[in-house]
């Protein structure tokens, strides 16, 4: 349970950090492409989140 935490912490630090390069970049290509990775990332963390209180209850 503690390396799934850790693993929500670390998507959930990686997908702010990919929003904060999408508002920071200026060329169209690359805005798009850390938007993408920042939801993806966030999607991720969500499913852990999801996992970790399926386990929670089980």
């Amino acid at each position: 349970m503690k390396d799934m935490q850790m693993s929500l912490e670390k998507l959930r630090t990686d997908a702010a950090e990919a929003a904060l390069v999408r508002d920071l970049a200026t060329e169209p290509d690359k805005k798009a492409l850390y938007t993408l990775l920042a939801e993806h990332l966030s999607n991720l963390a969500d499913e852990v989140e999801r996992a970790i209180r399926r386990q929670a209850r089980a």
